[in-house]
């Protein structure tokens, strides 16, 4: 958005240089501060703009990877197997965390409040003998709940890295990526964990 409106004030200042409107404007001052009005109102406008339309997802590049988080809750361990259709994506055995901040509400289930995070330890799995074995991480995934930061994706910032690298980012389009598989659980506040006691 913030592209369109320096393209809005580039062809409004060129237009002011090349005197367009001047048929409208007389000569001297009075078309000085006409053109100067002109531009205020363009500008202003171009600002309307961006308060009225929704704006793109916060971006997933300022999230970072939560220190100690093998020490909050576990929520759970999900396999996502072969037999998925998320395997291509998601394939892998998931060892869910949730923070102290959001603890309380998984136990309600839900509302979250801001500032709570989820984690999802992704690693490899082989099977052997009939038993499920955790192997290599695969990859760290988080979900952060801010409602005014992530207004535009249910609240929530999201970010993945590969092998739980914290140089290795991968979400680059949190919609994408990440919201559009969540809106089916608009209903849980987008989360697809739950409370098991």
């Amino acid at each position: 958005m913030s592209r369109i409106i320096h393209k809005i004030a580039i062809i409004t200042d060129a237009q002011i240089r090349n005197g367009a409107g001047s048929s409208r404007v007389k000569a001297g001052t009075q078309s000085w501060e006409r053109a100067a009005t002109s531009r205020r109102l363009r500008l202003l406008s171009a600002a309307l703009l961006v308060a009225i339309f929704p704006v793109a997802a916060e971006s997933a590049d300022d999230i970072k990877l939560p220190a100690g988080y093998r020490h909050w809750f576990h929520v759970n361990t999900m396999i996502v197997d072969k037999a998925s259709p998320l395997f291509e994506a998601l394939g892998g055995m998931h060892n869910v965390y949730i923070n102290s901040a959001g603890e309380p509400a998984l136990k309600k289930s839900g509302p979250y409040p801001d500032n709570t995070m989820f984690v999802s330890d992704v690693h490899e799995f082989t099977v052997s003998d009939g038993s499920y074995v955790e192997g290599p991480r695969k990859a760290l995934a988080t979900m952060v709940k801010n409602s005014k930061k992530y207004a535009s994706t249910g609240g929530w910032g999201f970010q993945a890295w590969a092998g739980g690298d914290p140089k290795k980012a991968v979400v680059t389009d949190p919609v994408k990526q990440c919201f559009e598989c969540h809106q089916p659980k608009k209903d849980q506040d987008y989360v697809y964990s739950t409370n098991i006691p």
